[in-house]
């Protein structure tokens, strides 16, 4: 068995990454890529800008509002781990392309609603786009070495999350150029049109992998692998918070949250997240039947689930509790110095706008200083940062509350680079289901934060996501530094070597 070596065409240094060298292929296909995944995000979050336009159209409630919100969000738990199966067997350059189109058309669909029913199930297929991100994590660990990977994924993450940030700046621009009654609707159409224009062009612009390197698929497709037994039981029980997390929405949804969905309808979705739950585990048991008989697969092969596990747990805490902040921050600055709408949510918009810097240092900083102690240090200063924020008052300068703002996001998103620049490294043709996994508990986490700020107020709220920061940093004592090489079989029956150091 020879060592895997990547191929010229990578034709960037080991300790160097040229983003502007769009000349060599493997920085284009991050460009290529990271916009791709930019447009997913300016579709997902393209209604919560248009929130004033959208209430007085269809006349909402508060309430009605509020379920759109959680209807967003909902389906994204799900589709990142259906998106991360379907990316490890298709590739995700098919992926991609065909979820920007659909995103397109979903958009486009919730921009033709005449009712808020129609409304409320457009936003609530709309929440499948959340899942794009997955497919480019795996997209970028395939065209990059596990010297730059925490580099390259943190540049991905943070310009295409910044998707957010952009569709609060120019969807209500576009919504009062084009004016009247119908300016929003001119304004979705125009991203719908955009994100499916690009899904076709980029099935063209990239490819799955350099030429001459091999795309690595899981054994068998319905869950992920595992090495033994314990493993076996352990994603299992992983797997039961994401449908916790399903049940909580479907309560929210219920006579006991926004009253959107009747008491019988809440009854009959908790029991089809049960049956869904255990349909889950019978293909889990499907895919590891042959290695449960064997009491384990062969040594040259085996990867430790805990790694997963501590991912997992790690991005709960920071992409989960930033998807929560981003949802109640223009809010709280709002009433706590008594701004305009406008002028809270510029300024709170600080925290996304984080992104462009924090997850590629987060990664880079990865890369450089290795994966455990990087993601220690960003856990510490993620539990400093919600620690300062939940002492932010009206006494409060208001520069000095965007600063704390702006210290405490740089942390949560360093955090989330580091996450991912570990993914692509720890079993390569499974890259799409465990980013997919983790993924998934970024908007458990988001959900968990969520609900516990409906019962409490913001300092507490903002205390509570500090003291979840233990839950990663002893998680992370645990993780392993990558080391060595990882074993993948090629088409052919033989083994190739990856390097992971």
């Amino acid at each position: 068995m020879d060592k895997f070596r990547y191929p010229s065409c990578f034709g960037v240094g080991m300790s160097k990454l040229n983003v502007l060298n769009v000349k060599d292929p493997s920085i284009r296909t991050l460009h290529f890529t990271w916009f791709a995944f930019f447009l997913t995000f300016v579709l997902w979050f393209s209604h919560a800008p248009l929130g004033s336009v959208l209430k007085e159209a269809f006349a909402l409630s508060t309430a009605q509002w509020k379920a759109l919100l959680i209807l967003n969000v909902a389906l994204t738990i799900p589709a990142r781990v259906i998106i991360g199966m379907l990316v490890d067997k298709v590739g995700p350059r098919k992926t991609y392309s065909s979820l920007l189109v659909i995103s397109g058309v979903l958009c486009a669909l919730f921009a033709s609603a005449q009712t808020y029913e129609q409304l409320a199930m457009a936003r609530f297929a709309m929440g499948f786009v959340g899942a794009g991100f997955v497919i480019g994590i795996r997209m970028v660990g395939e065209w990059f070495p596990a010297r730059q990977v925490g580099l390259a994924e943190g540049i991905y993450g943070g310009w295409g999350n910044f998707g957010s940030a952009a569709a609060a700046m120019l969807m209500p621009t576009l919504a009062l150029t084009f004016g009247g009654e119908n300016g929003w609707r001119i304004a979705l159409y125009m991203i719908s049109v955009i994100a499916s224009v690009y899904g076709v062009f980029y099935y063209f612009l990239v490819r799955d992998t350099p030429e001459g390197a091999t795309y690595f698929k899981p054994k068998k497709a319905g869950g992920i692998e595992v090495s033994n037994r314990r493993d076996f039981f352990f994603l299992i029980i992983m797997t039961i918070p994401m449908y916790a997390a399903l049940a909580v929405l479907a309560w929210k949804l219920s006579p006991s949250g926004v009253s959107l969905l009747s008491q019988n309808v809440t009854y009959i979705l908790y029991g089809f997240l049960a049956c869904l739950f255990v349909f889950q585990v019978s293909q889990i048991y499907k895919v590891n039947k042959e290695m449960l008989k064997k009491g384990g697969v062969d040594e040259m092969f085996r990867y430790k689930f805990k790694q997963v596990a501590i991912l997992d747990l790690n991005y709960f805490v920071t992409f989960g509790s930033e998807l929560a902040v981003v949802s109640m921050l223009p809010l709280f600055f709002m009433e706590t110095f008594e701004l305009s709408g406008w002028q809270a949510g510029l300024l709170a918009s600080g925290f996304a706008f984080m992104n462009l810097l924090a997850r590629p240092a987060g990664g880079l900083i990865s890369d450089r200083f290795g994966r455990r102690k990087s993601m220690l240090i960003f856990m510490v200063g993620l539990a400093a940062g919600y620690l300062l924020m939940s002492q932010i008052s009206s006494g409060w300068l208001l520069p000095a509350a965007v600063a704390a703002t702006m210290f405490c996001s740089f942390f949560v998103q360093s955090g989330e680079g580091a996450v991912f620049a570990m993914v692509p490294l720890v079993q390569r043709r499974m890259t799409g289901q465990i980013a997919g996994m983790a993924g998934a508990y970024g908007n458990v986490g988001a959900v968990t934060f969520l609900t516990v700020f409906s019962f409490v107020d913001a300092s507490t709220f903002f205390m509570v996501i500090a003291a979840s920061s233990a839950i990663g940093f002893v998680a992370t004592l645990f993780l392993d530094e990558p080391a060595g090489h990882v074993a993948e079989v090629m088409p052919d029956g033989s083994v190739e070597l990856i390097d992971v150091t």
